[in-house]
């Protein structure tokens, strides 16, 4: 039994971390009443994490080569029990982004050092089942965040949605000391912290100046400055990044078309999927008046249909070319974003079921060949790097989608309170459209880089067949 105490403690940390990407989303409502949040505030509350998330999961991943993988999870974990017990204390929403901020940067401490830790432990058969029983606990976080969210928010306040995560990392955090071994350190690795700084600023910039250009206008000084800080970031790290000896991401990995198509399939993902999130959590409670808990239920079939699909797919998918499991599964996604439209003026919660289910069915098919092919597509030692990767465009896309589908909804659905009805759908509707045409476009996209890497292949194996 001692032997999978590293996992256990390994999956508790992960499954804490992801749990605070959708917990939250049932509770918004709540937090709203109480700290008198408006939209922007709240798209902050979701999007701190999950930026924080995205910006710094390659940065401390490379930390974590040069300071071993077992101290920065402590540190991470640390951190984040700090965050969220300043997060259940937060009297202001200005503090609260402020803690989740900081529980995204412990959160990203933990994701990137995860892997590496059990890959540490485990060798053989055991190191496939621990793998495995990570996969699956990754997986169900997402369902069980927002059913606790529901419960926590009910029976207690929206606060235990962040106290509860206090007991957790104590145990976490003990077990870890205890399990896992003295992590290796590479100290010929150098941090590559130009490279650092200029994807934080690029990711932080656009997804700051979207959220205050929805709210304050396109011509608004601070968005435009944001948005420029951005994109010259985004240039500057491509140049960095060029001319780096140790690169905290190497380029030339984007040349490979089937690495570029997982990138692009994870981003499309989670904004196609999960971004409108908190939207349909709003409208649930503020236009259905439905309890927490009920909304919690109500979104549980995107989930439940993901885990069916995923268990039932798998074994007959795991050859399956990425063009269909990855492409054309963001293709269905954006096919069930589109049958979110379903909501009108009069409905019940149940008009999402069809969009629901669908989605689920499409990240079912999606989300298992995610990591597995972008680790497959790139030499071992980059095996790494190419998880974390598709990681953090995972985060990106959710950070980003959460930051355009809540400024499509405010320039339709106006600013009132409460909005109208009618408003309110309308913005839901346009949401769920962007939502839908960024999962066509995107699998599309990657259904095409994954049909022409193979074409490419497919000489060179013929001539390589020809010389033997």
């Amino acid at each position: 039994m001692r032997k999978w105490l590293p996992l256990f403690a390994a999956c508790l940390g992960t499954l804490m971390l992801l749990i605070d990407v959708t917990i939250v989303n049932v509770a918004l409502p709540a937090i709203a009443d109480d700290l008198d949040a408006g939209l922007s505030g709240l798209q902050w509350i979701v999007d701190g994490y999950a930026l924080a998330l995205a910006a710094l999961l390659l940065v401390i991943g490379s930390l974590a080569d040069r300071l071993g993988a077992k101290p920065v999870y402590l540190a991470g974990l640390t951190v984040f029990a700090i965050s969220s017990l300043i997060c259940g204390m937060a009297g202001d929403t200005g503090i609260l982004v402020f803690a989740r901020v900081l529980q995204g940067i412990g959160g990203a401490a933990m994701f990137a050092t995860t892997l590496s830790l059990l890959n540490a432990t485990y060798t053989g058969r055991d190191r496939g089942i621990a793998f495995g029983a990570w996969g699956a606990v990754s997986g169900a976080a997402a369902a069980l965040g927002v059913v606790l969210g529901g419960v926590l928010t009910d029976l207690l306040s929206w606060r235990w949605i962040f106290f509860v995560n206090l007991p957790i990392a104590a145990v976490t955090v003990a077990l870890s000391v205890v399990a896992f071994p003295v992590s290796q350190r590479h100290s010929g690795h150098r941090a590559d912290l130009p490279g650092m700084a200029a994807f934080t600023i690029a990711a932080t910039g656009v997804t700051f100046g979207i959220i205050r250009g929805g709210e304050h206008g396109w011509t608004d000084a601070a968005a435009v400055a944001a948005l420029v800080a951005g994109a010259v970031a985004a240039v500057l790290f491509t140049v960095i990044e060029s001319r780096s000896a140790a690169p905290m991401f190497p380029l030339p990995l984007l040349r490979n078309r089937t690495f570029g198509g997982t990138l692009i399939g994870a981003s499309g993902q989670t904004f196609a999927a999960f971004a409108a999130s908190p939207l349909i959590s709003l409208w649930l409670q503020q236009q259905l008046h439905m309890s927490p808990l009920r909304t919690g239920l109500a979104m549980l079939p995107m989930a439940a249909a993901a885990f069916v699909v995923a268990g039932v797919t798998g074994r007959f998918l795991h050859d399956a070319s990425p063009a269909w499991t990855i492409g054309l599964g963001l293709v269905v996604i954006g096919i069930g974003a589109g049958l979110l439209t379903l909501v009108g003026t009069g409905s019940s919660w149940t008009a999402l079921i069809p969009g629901l289910v669908v989605i689920g069915a499409g990240a079912g098919v999606n989300a298992p060949a995610l990591v597995s092919t972008a680790m497959a597509a790139v030499p071992p030692q980059q095996g790494g790097t190419a998880a974390g990767a598709v990681n953090t465009a995972r985060q990106l896309g959710l950070a980003l989608g959460v930051a355009v589908l809540g400024t499509v909804f405010r320039s339709t659905a106006g600013e009132g309170h409460p909005i109208p009805p009618a408003h309110f759908v309308d913005g839901l509707d346009t949401a769920f459209m962007v939502a839908c045409v960024v999962g066509l476009v995107f699998g599309a996209l990657s259904f095409a880089l994954f049909r022409r890497a193979r074409a490419r292949v497919a000489p060179i194996s013929a001539e390589h067949a020809l010389v033997d």
